[in-house]
């Protein structure tokens, strides 16, 4: 329990084991686990730490950080407000941190990744909105369970491109899985990205804002040929965009399109649009291409990211195809 502060007797002990917020919700990454997932309830921060807040969302926005991150960390951030009510924000040491992470962890019972979530939202406000020296290597983190990937097979893949009959669906389907795209990176793709030449796909400010070019597979780039040719009204900026002109298609539509074809192919593994990125890596990796061309395909910082995808080590390929293209070569 977080303990009162001693020089004023006055200010009230927050009651830890209520949140607003946050309601308990299944984690299927950890049937041990429960995560918590926001409510539309009102925002009730004491104005004691009212300036706080509006520090901390003015310094996420002036560092750039991604529309995601500044919902993430502003959500963990308001969380500890809400808690912690009257007590100053300014005013917390390490050791009464740990006592709010102990609680999140014994009494919340939030997953390892949620925990690391609240740890960073925290360390960016102390270091960075607040300029305090480095301290948080102080706060033990939560080993994270190393999920494996979950993959699809090429026959479940064939089955799935199969029960996708509208061709926009299928291109989204293609070409989240024939370059190993993030859902977010496949909808914010634009005409202007599609180099027919060089055969490549341009993929701006991604994860981490990093650019990067990827293979364009001959067989996606008649796919998305066939596709614009049927389009009416055309794509005027983004490759897939959505009842509005102009604007991309969402990222829900995407995911609900992939969730559609599965069930129709009779796929029952619980897997998300996001293993169409998985099981390329592990295609490319079962083709024989090395981990480190992987890496710079997917975009990943770090290698061991992409070294989840490895199996058996085999020889490097200097010629890497898509595949895509192995997938439907010959039919």
């Amino acid at each position: 329990m977080i303990e009162k502060k001693k020089n004023n007797p006055s200010q009230p002990v927050p009651n830890l084991n209520t949140t607003v917020l946050i309601k308990q919700a299944p984690d299927n990454t950890n049937p041990a686990a429960r995560r918590f997932i926001r409510t539309p309830y009102p925002i009730k921060i004491n104005t004691v730490n009212s300036d706080a807040l509006q520090l901390f969302k003015q310094q996420l926005i002036l560092k750039r950080y991604s529309q995601s991150t500044i919902r993430t960390y502003t959500g963990e951030f308001i969380q500890f407000l809400n808690t912690i009510k009257g007590m100053p924000a300014n005013d917390f040491t390490t050791s009464r941190l740990k006592d709010y992470f102990q609680y999140c962890h014994t009494t919340l019972h939030l997953s390892e990744n949620t925990m690391h979530s609240k740890i960073n939202s925290l360390k960016f406000y102390y270091e960075q909105v607040l300029g305090r020296e480095k301290f948080f290597w102080e706060i033990p983190r939560p080993k994270k369970h190393l999920i494996l990937p979950k993959v699809l097979g090429e026959d479940e893949l064939r089955r799935l491109f199969a029960a996708t009959a509208n061709l926009k669906h299928k291109a989204i389907l293609f070409t989240a899985y024939s370059a190993g795209l993030r859902v977010s990176e496949v909808i914010n793709l634009r005409l202007q990205d599609i180099d027919r030449e060089r055969k490549q796909l341009f993929v701006y400010c991604s994860k981490g804002k990093k650019d990067r070019y990827v293979a364009l597979s001959p067989m996606l780039l008649d796919v998305l040929e066939n596709y614009y040719k049927i389009c009416n009204p055309k794509p005027r900026n983004y490759l897939f965009e959505g009842l509005q002109i102009g604007e991309p298609y969402s990222a829900r539509s995407a995911q609900a399109i992939f969730h559609e074809a599965k069930s129709k192919a009779g796929i029952s593994k619980t897997i998300s649009f996001h293993g169409l990125r998985h099981s390329f890596a592990t295609h490319m990796l079962e083709k024989g291409v090395d981990v480190k061309y992987i890496k710079e395909i997917l975009g990943h910082f770090n290698i061991k990211t992409t070294e989840r995808y490895l199996h058996i080590k085999r020889e490097t390929l200097v010629n890497i195809e898509s595949p895509l293209d192995a997938l439907y070569r010959g039919i």
